[in-house]
């Protein structure tokens, strides 16, 4: 299991929980050269973050590249990343927020990503079922825990497609670039965190605009993260749920909200780049193919 920090920094101290926990699950942690690195909001140059990223990808020993963080840099990197070779290695990647840029480039060369909690996600301690959620896909086993919150129905139906999405605005600011969201035919998952009610309204609007959620299969909702908290006073604002289901309530997609992923403190692991199978009258999601980097 290679660490690696392809965004923002983080401390040696903030890894120490997952690297226990994997330890004790039996995996061997190899730490990336630069994994430690800084640079202002960068975790040290484009070029030293790509280079753990290729390094780790290439090297028969490593079985899998975990992201220490996301917070902001994923996109510089892709001038500098060969992503036919990365995706070609046939490794597992693990990561969200800021990494769902890495996993759109990797699920559109073919390599499912899992969408899981990260080293800084770790740092503080979840329910039992998220550690055994994320431990399981590792494995390859992505069945959802009984003990995980199911999602709330927004329009009725059962859809099947390959699982696409992550972090609403790093979906938003692809758009119109070589490794752009595809949503056609697709079961498009969407969340954020620390976006004012307003911008999420803005970024739904956009892909609305776009003619991506309409192309969608089916939309699944995970938390808009301290979302209500960052309402602007002097314009007013709703609720974040009230935005999701207006932006969406005539599209007739089957869709759930509040599905438990994302940044969340409880936060289920699912894989991207696969064939699921939402319903939506159950708010829930099931896997039809297995996860096999």
């Amino acid at each position: 299991m290679a660490f690696v920090t392809p965004a923002s920094p983080i401390d040696k101290e903030q890894v120490a929980k997952s690297q226990a926990l994997l330890e004790k699950a039996g995996y061997k942690v190899r730490l990336g050269k630069h994994v430690f690195d800084r640079d202002s909001y960068l975790a040290g140059s484009d070029q030293d973050r790509a280079d753990d990223l290729h390094e780790m990808f290439l090297d028969p020993e490593v079985a899998a590249v975990y992201c220490t963080r996301g917070g902001y840099g994923c996109a510089r990197l892709l001038p500098f990343l060969d992503l036919d070779a990365i995706a070609a290695s046939a490794k597992i990647f693990i990561g969200f927020s800021d990494i769902t840029t890495l996993s759109l480039a990797l699920n559109r060369r073919g390599l499912p990503t899992l969408h899981g909690p990260m080293a800084l996600t770790l740092n503080w301690d979840r329910e039992p079922w998220v550690y055994e959620s994320f431990l399981s896909a590792l494995a390859g086993d992505l069945v959802i825990p009984r003990a995980a919150p199911r999602g709330e129905t927004v329009i009725k139906g059962i859809a099947a497609g390959i699982s696409t999405g992550g972090c609403l605005c790093l979906l938003a600011d692809s758009l119109q670039t070589p490794e752009g969201l595809d949503t056609e035919g697709k079961i498009l998952f969407i969340e954020d965190v620390d976006e004012a009610p307003h911008r999420v309204d803005a970024m739904l609007t956009h892909l609305r605009n776009a003619g991506l959620l309409q192309k969608a299969a089916g939309l699944v909702f995970g938390e808009m993260t301290r979302t209500d908290e960052k309402a602007d006073a002097g314009i007013g604002a709703k609720s974040w749920v009230e935005i999701v289901k207006e932006r969406v309530s005539d599209l007739a997609i089957p869709t759930i909200i509040n599905f438990p992923f994302g940044h969340c403190p409880a936060m289920v692991t699912f894989a991207l780049g696969i064939e699921v199978c939402l319903d939506a009258d159950a708010g829930t999601i099931a896997f039809l193919e297995p996860f096999c980097a």
